[in-house]
């Protein structure tokens, strides 16, 4: 029964942050409101991995990956895609908060892949079975 709770609480989050990404795309035109809800999506989604790292010892599952699942072996590397590109995400963000206009197409060019890999990781996540 825990698992099953745990679970649920994993999936009404990465809900709630597949929903708070697509505002902030939504948004995009509205720095006010885009910043803090990309924000708020990414430092929550890390959190999420942190939660899921913790309650489920994921590294040590994933580290087995000849002995896992292919889909539990694609989610896993959907997932450390996603978190890698947040890390690109932010750094161009703030380039662009600080005014460098060059790097515009690329930041939009890079939102779609991490929102594409968040969107993957979040199907992916309903078809792994944890034990």
């Amino acid at each position: 029964m825990m698992f099953f709770m745990s679970q649920t609480v994993f999936q009404i989050q990465s809900t709630l942050i597949v929903l708070l990404m697509s505002l902030g795309i939504i948004k995009r035109k509205n720095r006010k409101l885009h910043v803090p809800i990309m924000l708020t999506a990414i430092v929550w989604d890390i959190i999420l991995v942190l939660q899921i790292e913790f309650t489920r010892s994921a590294i040590a599952k994933a580290s087995k990956a000849v002995e896992n699942s292919t889909i539990l072996n694609v989610h896993v590397a959907l997932a450390l895609t996603t978190v890698l590109f947040y890390f690109v995400m932010l750094h161009t963000g703030r380039k662009l908060l600080k005014g460098d206009s060059r790097i515009r197409s690329k930041h939009a060019l890079i939102g779609k892949i991490t929102y594409l890999l968040r969107l993957a990781t979040y199907i992916t996540s309903f078809f792994v079975v944890t034990r």
